[in-house]
């Protein structure tokens, strides 16, 4: 059997920022607070992340291959008549 192997939080960071991913222990300390991070487990109080979670969230921080900054790179096309911008309330014309 094939037992999970764990990283500590500064150890998170090394093992993305080996891929070329660099994620500051900060930013994975906040991540892990507000939501939005890689999984982890409690080890006691100490937070403890596998390899594959890690990549895994990676991968879903990518965005798909570009050839310029206006690319879309592999953006999920819009129904028509939606907005990728927030709306904020609208404006009613008098």
């Amino acid at each position: 059997m094939n037992q999970p192997h764990y990283l500590s939080r500064k150890q998170a960071s090394a093992h993305l920022a080996e891929r070329g991913l660099p994620v500051a222990v900060a930013t994975l300390a906040k991540l892990a607070v507000v939501g939005g991070g890689p999984e982890f487990h409690k080890f006691g109080r100490f937070p403890r992340y596998t390899p594959e979670a890690l990549d895994a969230w990676a991968a879903t921080k990518l965005s798909g291959p570009r050839r310029s900054t206006s690319d879309p790179g592999g953006l999920i096309a819009m129904p028509p008549g939606t907005s990728r911008m927030p709306s904020f309330g609208k404006h009613q014309e008098d």
